[in-house]
């Protein structure tokens, strides 16, 4: 097993990432919660049986009382009403706030799971267990939960949430042995983000990400220590800004957004999908940060803060994992620049964009860039405009 831990003063917890991590999660939880009777599992409905299984043997084995809630695996439903209905269930279930929430799942699941667990009876522990690669490697730590919400302007992600850090992480790399190849390489996405960004912090983390790329859905002890690596960099950076708060000279905890400006612009458009098959329509999330680590690559080749071939190394790289480089379909830069406005990450009325930088040999690899301007932004998309 590899143990990264994500200091947080009182909140600090231990990402555990390795294969047949679930059979020790009773025993992990009953050590942290000690006085917990209920442990209610939110799981993706997508998640096999018997993973379900192993957890809710693992957590009665250690004399908890188990419930058990689904959550659709499905950005459009990703909802106030779903929260509504895990909230519903963990009522019924009898939680106390002494007792624990279990996230067993994607992104997606963690998030709304996490996001219940923060409201219910004013906030009870909840334990992620990601199950996707993306999950693992980035959506699991850190404690952003939430859910979208649709506005005036359309739906806008993640609008609705709160931080609330999970009291331990728990990645069984045997669960990615059981994802589709679509949904395990949409994980490389968000590991290629890390790349970029970790600049001085793990100075060959792009290289052995890049070498490490396989489509087909794997596990084993080199992809577990690359995923520790990624939890590595994210927990180092959240530690220094857990609620997003530094200014944008500082960086921050804003740099783990690269790419996702862009990439949160794309999501919501129905019709697009990043492997050129409108049966792949929606895009995974990690789809379009891939789609964005090049946009925004470019738009930082036009800020001035990498070359050209630095926009074709992060090219080549999303198409090693097997994704197209350019997308179709994409509506003019003016409807995407206003979408990309009423991002919850804009501050103050402000884009805000985060651009990697070329060559950097201390601190990050990524700045964030206020109010780039729209020529900017515009070759961002241009680099991907199929």
């Amino acid at each position: 097993m590899e143990t990264v831990r994500v200091e947080l003063g009182e909140r600090s917890y231990d990402a555990v990432i390795g294969a047949g991590a679930l059979e020790s999660l009773g025993r992990r939880t009953r050590a942290l919660l000690a006085d917990a009777k209920r442990a209610f599992i939110a799981r993706d409905a997508g998640v096999p049986a018997e993973f379900v299984e192993i957890s809710r043997e693992s957590l009665a084995g250690e004399g908890f009382e188990v419930s058990i809630g689904s959550v659709a695996a499905d950005e459009r439903k990703k909802s106030l009403e779903a929260c509504e209905r895990l909230l519903v269930s963990m009522a019924n279930a009898g939680l106390e706030r002494s007792d624990v929430v279990l996230a067993l799942g994607g992104g997606l699941t963690g998030d709304v799971a996490g996001f219940a667990a923060a409201s219910f009876k004013r906030g009870v522990a909840v334990v992620q267990c990601p199950t996707t690669l993306l999950a693992m490697v980035d959506a699991s730590v850190g404690g952003k939960t939430g859910v979208n919400l649709v506005t005036g302007t359309g739906l806008t992600k993640n609008l609705v949430g709160a931080f609330w850090q999970p009291a331990l992480v728990l990645a069984d790399v045997e669960t990615l042995t059981t994802l589709t190849p679509r949904v395990f390489r949409a994980g490389w996405g968000e590991m290629l983000k890390h790349g970029l960004i970790a600049g001085a912090f793990d100075a060959s983390l792009w290289d052995d990400t890049v070498e490490a790329v396989t489509v087909e859905p794997s596990a084993g002890v080199g992809l577990a220590a690359l995923i520790a690596r990624n939890v590595r960099l994210k927990a180092a950076i959240v530690a220094g800004d857990e609620r997003e708060t530094a200014p944008s000279d500082a960086g921050g905890r804003a740099l783990l957004n690269l790419g996702h400006t862009y990439a949160h612009a794309m999501e919501p458009i129905g019709h697009l999908s990043a492997t050129g098959d409108p049966k792949d329509a929606p895009m995974e999330h990690g789809e379009a940060v891939a789609l964005g680590l090049i946009a925004a690559a470019a738009a930082g080749h036009a800020a001035g803060s990498c070359s050209q071939a630095y926009v074709g190394r992060v090219r080549g790289a999303v198409e090693s994992i097997g994704l197209r480089s350019r997308i179709g379909g994409l509506p003019n830069d003016g409807a995407l620049l206003a979408a990309m406005r009423h991002d919850k990450k804009a501050s103050g009325g402000r884009m805000r964009i985060v651009t990697p930088v070329d060559g950097a040999r201390d601190g990050f690899g990524a700045r964030v860039v206020d109010e780039p301007g729209d020529d900017v932004i515009r070759a961002g998309w241009a680099a991907i405009r199929g």
